[in-house]
This record gives structure tokens, sequence and C-alpha cells, in this order.
């Protein structure tokens, strides 16, 4: 019986799911090559979640088993595909490949001053906080009086969070030293959440607003009046259980007002931005105006913004990309270009179906593309290369390849910082350095 080989660009969760499901459903033997442009694994969870929520985090003990016990599954970290070896190369050499890229772009606001300095989507403060290796140490200076947050949804509420977070809670997680070492000197004591719809429309959950209440250094403040409704928001929450909880929630908030702590979080709601102010270049103020009513506007001073209002899709060189959705076009699973299927060529996760759902949602989504690519192997025979090829292709380019036993060194370095200061574990955040370790050329000191 033939032994089919399939790649799997992206190691995140819907590229992990779709490599345990394939060794998990297939009744052939099947092997699976995950391909990852990053010297680690996990994408999203281990870049875009908030280090205090590490519940979610602890998602990647279930995804290291697949790579650690799963016969034929192998991590191939640190390959850029497009780069280091070519999308047409990989359908050359494999039985499918399937793209779980992600959606890697932020949408953009365009109002005028969207580029000024100290205006940034909310994921470049995302990756640098969470130690994304592409990301600049020093891309954040926390220098200012008050942040706006421009977005309604968890990510917003997690940039927000982490702005208060006490130096105690920080030394909890797993930030690099000098992530610490910035949100302490941070003088910046208020953040303001705008929402650009009226409050019934949040698509924050209600435990993530109710973590934000139980923050014993933070008020969090919403203007009564900000919660009157109109017909269609009352509509809503009439079908709508788990906004109607929300909703509860901003009045109990309303009703505790400002208790005087050094940090406050205030909501603002049925406010658009029209304009970033500057001076100098850089960001000084954002002009609103209320959404139901645009004649009347308002002045924020601010010396540090971000825009939370979507991920993008990006386009996959060699494949079909539709603008309008940012995601690559499908039937079941499979690529389409126009009509035509594009053959042995598959997609999952968000650059499927775009950024939406929580973790979870990607294993539903992971099960049916690797329904569809078990549906046509069917009693086919494999007509893949073997491993070596491809390894010896990338040996060839010069590409250091960062294996699981690799990742392994890089995880190990990591948590042998996190001893030394009394921490679980501190990240690597320097590309170069997690090469290093993965390559065995240093040991970690301290």
């Amino acid at each position: 019986m033939s032994t089919f080989r399939i790649a799997v660009v992206g190691s995140g969760p819907s590229g992990s799911y779709c490599a345990q499901l394939l060794s998990e459903e297939s009744d052939q033997p099947i092997e699976v090559d995950v391909f990852e442009q990053l010297p680690a694994p996990f994408g999203l969870v281990r870049y875009g979640v908030a280090p205090d929520h590490p519940k979610i985090k602890s998602i990647t003990m279930s995804f290291s088993e697949v790579f650690e016990e799963t016969p034929g599954v192998r991590f191939l970290g640190n390959v850029r595909v497009g780069v280091d070896i070519t999308s047409s190369e990989l359908r050359s050499h494999y039985d499918g490949v399937v793209f779980a890229s992600g959606a890697p772009l932020d949408r953009r606001l365009g109002v005028p001053g969207e580029d000024l300095a100290g205006a940034h989507a909310v994921r470049d403060f995302v990756s640098w906080y969470g130690g994304h290796p592409d990301t600049p140490s020093n891309a954040f200076v926390l220098d200012g009086h008050r942040a706006v947050v421009i977005g309604v949804g968890n990510v917003a509420l997690d940039a927000a969070r982490m702005l208060v977070r006490t130096t105690e809670d920080l030394r909890a997680t797993d930030v690099p030293q000098h992530i610490v070492e910035a949100f302490t000197a941070s003088t910046f004591s208020e953040v303001v959440i705008v929402g650009r719809r009226g409050p019934a429309y949040a698509k924050f959950t209600n435990k993530e607003f109710i973590e934000l209440l139980d923050l014993e250094n933070c008020d969090v403040i919403i203007d009564p009046d900000d919660l009157e409704l109109d017909a269609a928001q009352q509509e809503y929450l009439d079908s709508n259980p788990a906004a109607t909880r929300l909703f509860a929630s901003f009045r109990k908030a309303a009703e505790r007002g400002a208790l005087g702590r050094k940090y406050r979080i205030r909501f603002v709601f049925d406010r658009t931005p029209v304009e970033f102010l500057g001076e100098d270049g850089s960001v000084s103020g954002v002009r609103l105006a209320k959404t139901s009513d645009p004649t009347v506007t308002e002045t924020l001073d601010t010396e540090l913004v971000f825009r939370s209002v979507g991920y993008m899709g990006k386009a996959v060189p060699g494949l079909p990309f539709d603008t309008e959705t940012a995601t690559v076009p499908h039937r079941d699973s499979r690529v389409i270009d126009g009509e035509e299927e594009v053959p042995g060529v598959y997609i999952a996760g968000w650059i499927k179906r775009g950024p939406t759902g929580v973790v979870g949602t990607n294993r539903r989504c992971a099960l049916d593309t690797v329904t569809s690519i078990l549906e046509d192997i069917g009693s086919k025979s494999s007509s893949a290369s073997a491993s070596t090829v491809v390894d010896e292709l990338l040996r060839s380019r010069g590409v250091q390849v960062v294996d699981w036993a690799a990742w392994r060194r890089i995880d190990e370095a990591e948590r042998a910082a996190g001893e030394s200061t009394g921490r679980e574990r501190v990240k690597l955040h320097d590309r170069n350095e997690m090469l290093q370790f993965a390559a065995g050329d240093v040991i970690r000191l301290g």
C-alpha cells in the first residue's frame, strides 16, 4: 500500500489540527510535513494569545503531542514557503498541500493621519509583547498618559489589559524580560476603548470583560448615557443571550463607577474615528464623531493609538485570491480557480474562512479539510517524492531547518531562563539567538 505524503503550510491551530487529523482519520499510511516560517511552532497560540491567559496557551501541550507522538508527522521550522521553497515545488513533491497560513494582515480605518507615528495596528503591539522574533524589541516605548484602542473585540481588551498590568502580573507570564521592563517604565494611566457601534454589538466576551472588572488596580468606566439603546440594539439583545449577559455587565460597571484606582479603562460607544491628529509627525489626538449623529464630535488627546478592527488574509503566491473576503476561494476546502479545482491544493483556518472563531473552531475547520483530502486520495497510488528529496533541496539552499528536536532545544533554553528568574518560561525573541540554540551552538547563561 502506498504511503501518501501531505505538506501543511503553517503550524498554528489549523495546521496542527490538520496534521493530527490526517494521521488519525486515514486508513492508509500517511506522512505529514508541517512547514513553519518561524523557528517556533504554534502560530497565534504562541504569539497572538495574551500572555496572561495561560489556560488558552496550554493548548500547545496537545499540539506538541502531535509532533512528538504521531508517527510520520514532522515539523520543519524556519522554512519560508515562497522563498526557501515554492508552492509549486511543494505541489510537485507531495500528494497534497494544505495552506493554513492564517490572516497576517490588518484592516485599516482609512482615515487621515492613520500613518502617524504612534498609531499602530494592534497586531504589532501583540507581536511585540508576545516576543515575536520578527518584531524589534524597541518597537514600543510606553511614554504617554492616554492610549486609545479602536475596536471592541477580545484582542482590543487584551491590549488594554496589558497596559494596566502590574510588574508582578507580568513576571508570572512568559514575556521576555525587556517587555516586563518596558511595561514597568510605562507612564500610561488611562486606556479608552472606542466602539464604533452601540454597546449591544460589542464583540468581546463577557468573560473577557469580567476579567477587566476584577483587576484590583484599575477602574472600568462606562457612562450610563452610552447604554441607552435604540430599537435595533434592543431587538438584537432580545435574540442574543450572550450579548444580553455582556450588556448586564456593562450596567454593573456603569453603576460601580470610579473607585479611585491607579489606572482606568474607559469605554465609549457609538463613536467613529474620523481623523488622527498629529504634531511633528506623531499622533497627538483622535477626533471622533458620534456614529448615529456625525455632527457631534469630540477629540481625545493621546500619544498612542491601536486600531483593532480585524485581521486580513494575504494572497498566497501561485494561488487565486478573493480580495473582497481576503481569503483563498475554495469548494469543500479544495482550492478553486474560477470554477476549476486546483488539483491537490487545500486550505484550512483563517485563510479559508476569514479571521473568525476561537482556537477550537479550527479543529472543525481542519476536519472538513482532511475529509476532502482523504476522499481525493481514495484508492490512488502516491506520486510523492521521498522525504529526503525535500530535505536535500532545503539543505542545498542553505536553509537551517528547525526540526522538532531543534525546537525542543529552544524550548529548554526558554524554560531554563524562566527557572533562573523564578518563572516557568521566558521567551527567546531574537531569531538568530533562537537558531543558535536550535543548532546547539550556545549554552543558556544564568
